[in-house]
């Protein structure tokens, strides 16, 4: 369990204090509403209204899932001296611990309905303006804690990281330079659109911090489908920021749709390949810049990913491979653990130093330095796989995949404990002369072992070609056994992909496509027998949730059958666009952020029955028929109920 953290000694900050905005004039824009401007004056007196009517605890746990109202929360809070906790999740094992690590947090909403286990105050509605022209902007010190950041640990517990003032603002200020945002005739009249929710690390720097302290303005609307992300673009005026992640930028651009332009797009969360970087640039007419951190350092490095792949250090950051760049008097636990995790390969380990970042932090990433502001990245330290002595990272492999003509997502997979077994295996099966590829099939590798496997979504691609591509860009060691084409991957709302469910889909045996043979069965009838329980969650942000209903969300039917679809297809490796939806029963309602679980089955006939639960609460219930099923009544196609919700 997380536990309350000393206050650690800080580094002296080049200044007392800095303001809570950096906006000129009180006149300014720093927010669009739905389309409606908000000026400074306007946000401040909200600020001070919300937090003089904040409740008691020290600690804030800002759910609100519109982003001024967030922003404005995070702001009542610094100015009432109040704590901000933003933890990686809100699941009720998460909520838990926050209690245990804070006993006197609440928790901040803008729901109808909060079902969050914390004292719940719920964000007024806005009263009688009081703004006026000569509001003062508050002064914050530089040393006072604006916020912890929790990161799941490698232990899976949940590990704080302080946040002050001082440093947020360094790090921001570097940011908005490097960007180009804080000079040049544009400068403070860029809005930012942000596809990720502000409580988020790369959401909360560079959507709310980055109006805040760059003098800048942020929609309140996070879009998640394309037709919201077009909606939102032309909503606000340019010059415009499009901060978002590869999966929501992969989507926009797959959708095939006239873009209105934009003055910059930012990237994060995952690696980002050339192709998509490219594409991006030319349908925006922006350049599209990649940014690099964690949330131990927060934002450190950018590179325009269309033009190269080295990285550019901010100000004053520095990268260091020396063990003596950690210090010798530093003793906070959180760097400890991260420390441990990442330098206990017995490879380099480079430590972030320097400009914003108030204390040595190893990295978790292999980095290779090549000069003093200059580094490329070759993936997580915890992913590199090594096979017949022969090493690499899986984000190295991503990278590869990803930047093959054709591929629109894919990924790598290693199980738990497959490394040390498949390289021990590998280099047995060298020593007697056979291919690592071979090495489960010959006695000294003791049976068969785990290998990398790898899921791609590339339609227009057959296996052998797509291995061949993959052969002209890494080692044969590597390659994947088994290569599966699916329809999508189940990425989350910042473009990452739940272990678990990777693991489904691998362990899957039907449709494996083996190397060089197998082409992809992705229009196959629903005739495969087979059960799996999948899970998934509709975040209270999810854009089809405020007009169903107002004042009682409730996730639409259409919603449910729109995920669970995806699931069951992602699973079975096998597209729905044949196929019709025979029958469909709502049983109770589902609420937002609620975990869902899909459980599913065939039949001798070729239907599949499935079920969608929470807990031991049923909440919906159906039957896909093959196509030309004689039991398949005249029924929409499943696609045009599974698109719906996209729409």
């Amino acid at each position: 369990m997380m536990s309350p953290r000393p206050p650690a000694t800080v580094s002296a900050d080049v200044m007392s204090s800095y303001p809570l905005l950096f906006h000129p004039a009180p006149g300014r824009t720093i927010a669009w509403r739905d389309g409606a401007p908000v000026s400074v004056r306007t946000f401040l007196a909200d600020v001070a209204r919300l937090a003089a009517a904040l409740p008691p605890g020290g600690h804030v746990f800002n759910v609100c899932v519109d982003r001024y109202r967030f922003a404005v929360g995070l702001c009542a809070a610094l100015v009432a001296g109040r704590i901000s906790l933003l933890p990686s999740t809100q699941t009720p094992e998460m909520v838990r611990q926050l209690a245990t690590f804070a006993p006197d947090t609440f928790c901040l909403h803008d729901a109808a309905d909060c079902t969050i286990d914390l004292p719940r105050f719920r964000f007024p509605e806005p009263g009688a303006s009081d703004a006026h022209d000569d509001i003062a902007v508050p002064q914050i010190d530089a040393a006072q804690v604006v916020a912890y950041v929790f990161t799941s640990g490698s232990t899976g517990t949940p590990v704080p990281h302080r946040k002050t003032w001082g440093l947020l603002v360094r790090c921001v200020r570097a940011a908005a330079e490097r960007l180009g945002l804080a000079t040049g005739p544009d400068a403070g009249k860029h809005t930012l659109i942000g596809t990720v929710p502000a409580q988020h690390m790369y959401g909360f720097e560079s959507t709310v911090l980055l109006a805040l302290i760059g003098g800048l303005a942020f929609s309140n609307r996070q879009p998640f489908y394309p037709a919201d992300v077009r909606a939102e673009l032309e909503a606000v005026p340019a010059p415009r920021v499009l901060v978002t992640t590869p999966v929501h930028l992969r989507a926009l651009l797959a959708a095939d749709r006239a873009l209105p332009g934009a003055s910059l797009v930012l990237s994060a969360t995952a690696p980002l390949p050339p192709t998509l970087a490219r594409e991006a640039e030319a349908r925006l007419a922006a350049p599209l810049i990649e940014i690099y951190g964690s949330t131990e350092t927060g934002q450190i490095a950018t590179r325009r990913t269309a033009q190269g792949d080295p990285w550019h250090l901010l100000a004053g950051v520095r990268l260091d491979t020396s063990p003596q760049a950690h210090g010798d008097g530093q003793d906070d636990s959180a760097s400890d653990e991260v420390g441990n995790e990442a330098c206990n390969d017995g490879g380099p380990c480079a430590w972030a130093s320097g400009g914003h970042i108030e204390e040595p932090v190893p990295m978790g990433d292999a980095i290779e330095l090549l000069d003093d502001s200059h580094f490329l990245l070759h993936g997580r330290k915890t992913d590199l796989v090594n096979i017949a002595g022969k090493r690499t990272s899986l984000a190295y492999l991503n990278y590869q995949l990803n930047a093959i003509p054709g591929v629109e997502d894919g990924v790598f997979y290693m199980p738990d404990e497959a490394p040390s077994q498949a390289g021990a295996a590998a280099d047995a099966a060298a020593k007697s002369g056979d291919h690592a590829g071979n090495c489960a099939d010959i006695p000294a590798c003791g049976g068969p072992v785990a290998r990398l496997a790898a899921l791609v979504v590339a339609p227009q691609l057959s296996a052998a070609d797509l291995l061949h591509a993959l052969r002209e860009r890494i080692d044969a060691a590597f390659m994947p056994r088994p290569l599966r084409f699916v329809d999508a991957l189940p990425r989350n709302a910042t473009g990452k992909l739940p272990r678990n469910v990777l693991a489904m889909l691998v362990a899957q045996r039907p449709n494996e496509a083996q190397p060089e043979t197998a082409p992809p069965q992705r229009h196959a009838a629903c005739n495969t027998a087979h059960t799996a329980p999948l899970t998934f969650t509709i975040p209270a942000g999810h854009p089809a949730l405020p007009g169903h209903f107002p004042g009682q969300p409730i996730v639409p039917g259409v919603v449910l059958l729109d995920h669970a679809l995806m699931a069951i297809g992602a699973a079975l490796n096998r597209s729905f666009d044949r196929c019709r939806i025979n029958s469909a029963k709502f049983l109770s309602p589902a609420a937002p952020d609620e975990t869902l679980d899909v459980g599913f089955e065939s039949t001798a006939s070729g239907a599949i029955r499935f079920t969608v639960s929470a807990g031991q609460r049923e909440v919906a219930s159906g039957v896909l028929s093959a196509p030309n099923a004689p039991d398949a009544p005249n029924v929409p196609d499943a696609t045009q109920a599974h698109g719906a919700a996209r729409a």
